[in-house]
């Protein structure tokens, strides 16, 4: 079992992760199937892959209606839990960085019922083939189909769309940072689209906008008037967040947010800074 924990933990953290948006739930998740798995005869083990998967997902299917009872009174908006991707590869986070969605996809999720969530995640994170992602959630194919199609129309996101995030964003993050010392609020603009929108995420614990901020003018004040409030104090830096390039801030060694950005055409289509300090553990 030792054995099977050490192949599969990565991919199964990866996919729990992602089913529930909450790093700490996977990990959870991840322990409890390997219990669990204990307990299960050798012969029912002959495709562990498979079989481990199903264990996770029925464990994150299963922990989705409390889930959502607890965000129905969460203050503020509910941002997924970031994670810092380490740009040195190891085999462990070469698994979690290429089977995991954009971190814009992860928000789109919460759009989903529980085993639309699973079947998206399935096949876009984890590239299963239909006729497994039926036998891992009990379904017909045909009917998993569908599912999926449903899911892309509740997320908005068409077949052609990639849900993957695989655009450079250096250029970018080079030019927003320069505006931002600058003070150059026209140059700002210039890096923003026109439906642009920034979401904080602080749960009651720490100041943050309880509402999506909206409209160019308004975001670009917004961000100006953060930076210029933060320097001399804090640091804001590039960190590898969900296999993307996003930023935190943080005071010494403690990380007080981390902002995940979505980039469309080359310009800053949604920026989601988490500042609840129980989201921050994996940054």
């Amino acid at each position: 079992m030792e054995e099977l924990y050490d192949q599969y933990k990565a991919l199964l953290f990866t996919l729990a992760y992602q089913l529930t948006g909450s790093a700490a739930d996977a990990e959870d998740a991840v322990q409890d199937v390997f219990v669990k798995a204990h307990d299960v005869h050798p012969e029912r083990l002959e495709e562990p892959k498979a079989y481990l998967c199903r264990m996770v997902t029925n464990h994150c299917l299963n922990q989705q209606k409390s889930a959502r009872k607890r965000r129905e009174i969460y203050v503020g908006p509910w941002l997924p839990e970031p994670i810092r991707t380490p740009e040195a590869d190891t085999i462990e986070t070469t698994v979690v960085r290429f089977d995991l969605l954009s971190y814009a996809m992860l928000v789109l999720l919460e759009r989903l019922s529980p085993t639309e969530r699973a079947v998206f995640v399935l096949r876009e994170a984890l590239g299963f083939e239909y006729a497994e992602i039926a036998d891992l959630i009990g379904k017909r194919e045909a009917n998993c189909r569908k599912v999926m199609s449903r899911a892309r129309s509740k997320m908005g996101v068409s077949e052609k769309e990639p849900v993957k995030n695989d655009a450079d964003e250096k250029e970018w993050i080079n030019r927003f940072l320069l505006s931002l010392e600058q003070g150059n609020i026209d140059h700002l603009l210039s890096l923003l689209t026109e439906d642009v929108m920034f979401v904080a995420d602080g749960g009651g614990k720490a100041l943050a906008y309880k509402r999506p901020i909206q409209t160019r003018d308004y975001v670009a004040r917004v961000l100006l008037d953060g930076f210029q409030s933060i320097q001399g104090k804090l640091h804001l830096e590039p960190a590898p967040l969900n296999g993307e390039t996003g930023f935190v801030i943080r005071s010494g060694d403690e990380i007080l947010a981390a902002i995940c950005i979505q980039l469309r055409h080359g310009k800053l289509a949604r920026m989601y800074a988490v500042r609840n300090p129980d989201k921050l553990a994996r940054v």
